[in-house]
């Protein structure tokens, strides 16, 4: 059995353009339903030397047509604590009555320097105050809240500094009255970690703040996985576990650094999501359509980030090649049948 999603005849359905701040690239969206309309936030980039990234944000009726809410990005680096920083890849989660952003951020962005192949070569960027010492400069996760998904404010860091830790996804429900996320630390590897490659862990914290309870919950184990994998978009709850969706790096050449970015799918339990139900051998979806395998900024990438059901499928907001955004739909018992038959 092969599972097809079903790619929107519109993809990809957000292109780069028309701001200053967007108009090198978009991608890797946030995405939320609520009040009868859908709400878009992408990453993106008016250049990529250097490669500051900014999270726009979009709205649609229909989940396809969108339109900027505003004109000027929602959250920026600035708001995060450095004007000469990157914010990346925003998740979207609504719980108690709030709306919390997750997000990826670096005090100073690269400048990156696409090959067409592989993964770009990026540097260290000149910046005032910053000597260019790379572990000055990892990534961590933050966390945003609004109370009207229009206007945001940096809450906290989900991740500590010295940690080079992305794919964080917040649950959308407290899991036995604390929060949970999932997170993707890169230093967590090694004999006392229990793999060999960066993967899934689980966390929980009361405040939001400070989380403990560190727990590797999916290493890679497939070919299509070898390099690592990652939380995309945050669970969704389902009768039979809490649906994650993640994705998957294959490096297929390491001296010209080509890799392929797929998607996957396991379930959870509901009461200790710790615990993996079923978790597909074969990946869910990969780089098929032309705009999936070519793009601006790295090629042959279906980065899963966003996504709801309605009336019983899955729609799914992808990043394509970190150029652009695309759109597929899945029957929510087709993708758990899959998930069954292939674990």
């Amino acid at each position: 059995m092969k599972l097809h999603l079903q790619r929107h005849p519109d993809n990809p359905i957000v292109k780069p353009g028309k701001y200053d701040w967007r108009k090198a690239t978009v991608f890797n969206p946030g995405i939320i339903q609520a009040n009868g309309k859908v709400y878009l936030y992408e990453r993106t980039a008016g250049q990529l030397r250097p490669f500051i990234c900014y999270i726009g944000m979009m709205e649609s009726e229909d989940g396809v047509r969108f339109r900027h809410s505003a004109d000027q990005p929602v959250f920026t680096p600035e708001m995060a604590g450095s004007i000469y920083g990157s914010v990346q890849d925003p998740r979207i989660t609504a719980l108690d009555g709030r709306y919390y952003m997750t997000y990826a951020y670096r005090p100073f962005a690269w400048s990156s320097h696409p090959t067409g192949v592989g993964v770009p070569e990026s540097f260290q960027t000149e910046f005032p105050g910053f000597d260019g010492d790379p572990q000055k400069n990892q990534t961590r996760s933050g966390i945003a809240v609004s109370d009207d998904l229009y206007h945001w404010e940096h809450l906290c860091w989900a991740t500590p500094l010295e940690l080079d830790d992305r794919d964080v996804v917040l649950f959308p429900e407290k899991i036995n009255g604390r929060y949970a996320m999932l997170r993707r630390p890169l230093q967590y590897v090694g004999p006392e970690y229990g793999t060999d490659k960066a993967g899934i862990w689980l966390s929980y914290s009361d405040d939001l703040e400070n989380w403990d309870s560190d727990t590797l919950i999916a290493k890679p184990e497939f070919s299509w996985e070898n390099n690592r994998i990652g939380g995309g978009l945050p669970p969704i709850r389902t009768s039979e576990g809490w649906l994650v969706i993640y994705h998957g790096v294959e490096t297929l050449h390491e001296a010209d650094r080509t890799v392929i970015y797929r998607a996957g799918a396991m379930l959870l339990d509901l009461e200790d999501p710790t615990k993996v139900l079923k978790r597909s051998r074969a990946f869910i979806m990969e780089p098929e359509a032309y705009y999936e395998q070519f793009g601006l900024y790295i090629p042959n990438v279906i980065f899963p980030t966003g996504g709801y059901v309605e009336e019983g499928w899955l729609h799914l907001y992808y990043g394509a090649c970190d150029t652009a955004i695309g759109r597929a739909s899945v029957r929510m018992e087709e993708l758990l049948e899959f998930i069954h038959q292939h674990t």
